[in-house]
């Protein structure tokens, strides 16, 4: 198809970042047209500013200030002589405004017309609009202007649970599920902060919430010529916090004719508008009742799980978009859905730490490949993440004749992934694809919450880092690692010798002595101590208080192999600063483990602190009065004021980061002292409140006569 239509643009601005911006690049290279990558000063090294023809900046990392910016983007579009500009999804995809401001400067926007967005965009108005065409919806109460009293009135209309949707939102942020009246004012003050952080309008709707329903959305073709038609449908129900993590076309649950009939409603939902474009309707769909479908919204987008529609398809989506963008008519190959899909989302957050988002710097890649395996992926070696953006690193994609084939190439493929630097949720992915009922495909909205029990169990086996351990020390003392491995000198030391322990001393030699901390145990964690001496090949290695023990090294392909205690195990290894990270390569590994090599003064502070909590008398699992923020980020509520009584469990400070809050609680009851303020920027680990003790009553004040 691509060599007989004529090129519909000589050049396309891609006002996105991250993997959707890589994946969009590489169609505008197939079909020869020239790419535009925009960027901030957060993504100034990125992957797809290097993929890209030409890389403009527009602005500092704050996404409100650069790929927010509907100003920054036009005017990197025309400096660039840029025909047209494709929003990707998120940031302004679905915004009327750039819409609006394309058409004002002669820019082509690939996307469907500002009333499309305008009516589709407000999930109230787009409800009310499908339903008189005849689509079924969802009860629910919700208008522009109405007040957090006004929503709770309504709310005994809709019954209870029922869900708060932000009216102008998507990708689950904001969206909360409310079983009681008592927490509904609560949640809604919550949500309607994420909904104006996020979106810049905090329009509120309730629906109510329907117990396991299925997602699944239908991807819709219109082109300028009164063409619309539909590519099947994805299930979309593997969701935690309503955010997507596994999708897959086709549907399992839906037969041949509800197929048909789905198709069909999310075509008149797209007729509806003069849709011209790609786009996803999205359906709630009963797994008791298959037959029953629900409207929920239409995003006026791509979306992030299009691939696995394009698997079984053969249709470039981003491809079509162009075309229709530039007004040609929709020329597709027969449409048949060809085997099965299925998409995983790699994330950069810790699982075991309750998915909090994680940071850090890509030090070691491997991205997996083979028959029927896709990955679309933004990340590269020496990669900084941060707290500025979306967590989603890549997307790992897996196709196969039948879904339980996809399956298995997709749960290998994960197996192969390999990010160290930073926390992924790769095991956990993983451990999801392998429970009963999703093999089974007996999928709802809420199966993951269930399916994923205690966040011990993304932790490696203590086997595994045992051996990490050892690996890591006996690395750290063998010359041939230290480039690897070795804590970096500071600034206006004569030699790293003082600071990392080599064993070597005058007189009898003595092993040498490592501190590792696993960090995944907390900053608390008492250290693991490993003593080590022989060759570079065979080291004894001693753990703790254990008996020495035999250790061989070999290597093979960057990988370290360690036969340890009767047992071998290998491991993909990378340093970052003072930290050793370890993936282990077997079938059941967890998570990648964190080791950080404490240099001398790090020793010392943490025998010393050891000390104090001994002298102290505190009773063991004491909660500590300081609090601190589990996340970097920015500080966009407070629970109390300074001075002010708090009680156990109360949110004392919300932190927001990657398009997540997190309350930061009260351990105690007590009087709270405050670090931060409302606006203010903390590092993960940062103490941002106290909680003193309150004095009796009776007590009398420091310095009163007595």
């Amino acid at each position: 198809m691509t060599q007989t239509l004529p090129r519909p643009f000589a050049s396309v601005l891609v006002a996105n970042r991250g993997e959707i911006a890589c994946r969009i690049i590489r169609t505008l290279r197939e079909l020869g047209i020239r790419s535009i990558a925009v960027y901030s000063d957060a993504d100034a090294d990125a992957r797809h500013v290097s993929l890209a023809d030409l890389a403009l900046r527009i602005g500092p990392a704050s996404a409100a200030e650069s790929y927010l910016s509907v100003g920054a983007i036009v005017d990197a579009a025309r400096r660039s002589g840029a025909e047209a500009i494709h929003p990707g999804y998120g940031f302004l995809s679905e915004n009327a405004e750039l819409a609006a401001a394309c058409a004002e400067a002669g820019i082509v926007f690939v996307g469907p017309s500002p009333r499309a967005l305008e009516v589709m965009g407000d999930k109230i108005r787009a409800k009310a609009h499908v339903a008189e065409r005849g689509v079924p919806i969802i009860p629910g109460a919700g208008e522009p202007g109405m007040a957090d009293d006004d929503l709770v009135a309504a709310a005994d209309r809709v019954g209870f649970p029922l869900i708060i949707k932000p009216s102008a939102g998507g990708g689950g942020k904001g969206m909360t599920v409310v079983h009681e009246a008592d927490a509904l004012p609560e949640a809604l003050a919550s949500a309607r902060r994420v909904a104006l952080k996020a979106f810049g309008d905090d329009t509120l709707l309730l629906e109510r919430f329907i117990a396991a329903p299925r997602h699944i959305e239908v991807q819709v073709l219109a082109d300028t010529h009164g063409t619309t038609v539909h590519l099947g449908e994805r299930e979309c129900s593997l969701q935690r916090r309503h955010q997507k993590i596994i999708e897959e076309a086709p549907s399992p649950l839906l037969d041949e004719a509800t197929r048909a009939r789905i198709g069909e409603a999310a075509c008149e939902v797209a007729r509806s508008v003069d849709y011209a474009g790609a786009g996803t309707v999205e359906f709630l769909v009963s797994d008791a009742r298959p037959d029953e479908f629900f409207f929920m919204e239409m995003n006026t987008r791509l979306q992030v799980e299009h691939p696995v529609t394009e698997l079984v398809t053969g249709v470039d989506l981003v491809e079509q978009q162009l075309r229709i963008a530039s007004g040609q008519l929709l020329d597709l190959p027969p449409l048949a859905l060809d085997g099965h899909a299925i998409e995983a989302r790699l994330y950069a957050e810790d699982p075991a730490a309750g998915f909090l988002p994680s940071t850090g710097t890509v030090r070691r890649l491997v991205e997996a490949s083979g028959p029927g395996v896709r990955v679309d992926s933004a990340l590269v070696e020496g990669l900084v993440v941060g707290a500025d953006y979306d967590p989603m690193l890549a997307k790992v994609i897996a196709h196969g004749p039948d879904r339980a084939t996809a399956l298995a190439r997709l749960d290998a493929a994960l197996a192969s992934t390999r990010v160290l630097g930073l926390r992924t949720n790769r095991a956990y992915l993983r451990q999801v694809l392998a429970d009963p009922a999703v093999r089974a495909g007996r999928l709802e909205t809420s199966l993951i919450e269930r399916i994923v029990p205690a966040a011990a169990s993304f932790d490696p086996p203590s086997s595994a880092t045992d051996a990490a351990a050892a690996v890591a020390a006996a690395l750290l003392e063998h010359a041939r690692w230290h480039e690897l491995a070795a804590p970096t000198a500071a600034a206006g030391s004569a030699s790293a010798l003082w600071r990392t322990p080599s064993g070597f001393r005058i007189g009898e030699h003595r092993p040498a002595r490592y501190e590792l901390v696993d960090l995944a145990a907390g900053p608390d964690a008492e250290p693991v101590i490993a003593l080590v001496s022989g060759s570079p090949a065979e080291a004894t290695v001693r753990l703790g208080a254990s008996e020495p023990a035999a250790a061989r090294f070999s290597e093979r392909d960057g990988l370290v192999t360690v036969h340890l205690a009767g047992a071998a195990q290998t491991f993909a290894i990378a340093r970052d600063g003072d930290t050793v990270w370890l993936q282990s390569t077997a079938a059941d590994a967890g998570a990648a483990i964190a080791l950080r090599v404490l240099d001398r003064s790090a020793q010392s502070a943490a025998h010393a602190a050891r000390r104090r909590a001994r002298a102290s008398g505190a009773p063991a699992g004491a909660a500590s009065p300081e609090l601190r923020a589990t996340m970097p980020g920015a500080v966009v509520a407070l629970g109390a004021v300074d001075g002010e009584r708090v009680e156990s469990g109360q949110p004392v400070v919300t932190v927001e980061a990657m398009k997540m809050e997190h309350a930061v609680l009260a351990p105690h009851s007590g009087v709270v002292r405050l670090e931060v303020a409302v606006g203010d920027q903390v590092r993960q680990g940062q103490v941002v409140a106290r909680i003193e003790p309150e004095l009796p009553a009776s007590a009398p004040h420091e310095g009163a006569p007595a």
